[in-house]
């Protein structure tokens, strides 16, 4: 490999931005395509389908084969909020592969006993998530009813291109939401990326049956949402 694409490549990676190492098998010639420029590259869509997939293939374009090196940073789930539905959801997401951070400020739910082996901080959003960096391979999933701590999650998340950004909460609920994210100056286009009600419509009605419809919806938004739609954007 050329010492300036491993350069750029080590660069993408110390950024958690996915970038992929496109190597032409008959003659060994190699790029490095980031994600930022996937959507102009002549094989956008199989630079697109491995990127979401997470995964290195060999791929035919043009009578050519190329073997593609996927990289892509550990995929997080930042749960804001301590609560039932969070307790559900760790285990459960550690099993998906998925990297977990409860964030919670209220010391009585934020408690090692109730979330042990996981990630936990017990602060507010607004102290922790700038550290943590939320990008475009993290989901935020705001839990906790409570606009002083769910708000300031919201924001971060939407000002980051986070690829999944979920609230509890009802219709009038989240409507009130709308407005109070409005005041801040978010636009329309960047409040609908909230979804809200959290989860994927399957009747869900215990913690642990919201947990997997939440699940379920990062999982699809990840999967299925061509994620190049967004690397334009600013994080």
């Amino acid at each position: 490999m050329r010492l300036d694409v491993l350069s750029a490549l080590n660069s993408e990676r110390a950024a958690r931005r996915a970038c992929v190492l496109v190597t032409q098998l008959e003659t060994g010639a190699q790029r490095l395509v980031k994600l930022a420029d996937v959507a102009a590259d002549p094989m956008a869509d199989a630079l697109d389908a491995a990127i979401r997939a997470g995964k290195s293939a060999t791929v035919e374009h043009e009578g050519a084969s190329y073997f593609l090196t996927v990289q892509v940073p550990p995929v997080r789930i930042l749960a804001i909020g301590a609560v039932h539905i969070t307790q559900a959801l760790a285990p459960m997401a550690r099993l998906a592969g998925f990297d977990l951070t409860v964030i919670d400020p209220r010391t009585a739910f934020a408690t090692p006993d109730r979330f042990p082996g996981d990630s936990l901080v017990a602060d507010w959003p607004q102290n922790v998530l700038p550290g943590l960096k939320p990008d475009r391979f993290t989901a935020i999933a705001c839990f906790t009813h409570d606009p002083k701590i769910d708000d300031p999650a919201l924001e971060a998340a939407l000002s980051a291109e986070c690829f999944y950004v979920g609230a509890l909460g009802s219709r009038k609920t989240h409507g009130k939401r709308v407005d109070r994210l409005k005041e801040k100056g978010f636009s329309e286009a960047q409040i609908a990326r909230i979804r809200a009600p959290i989860g994927l419509d399957i009747g869900a009605v215990s913690p642990a049956e919201i947990a997997v419809s939440v699940l379920g919806e990062i999982v699809l938004a990840l999967r299925k949402k061509p994620l190049r739609e967004s690397a334009g954007a600013p994080s």
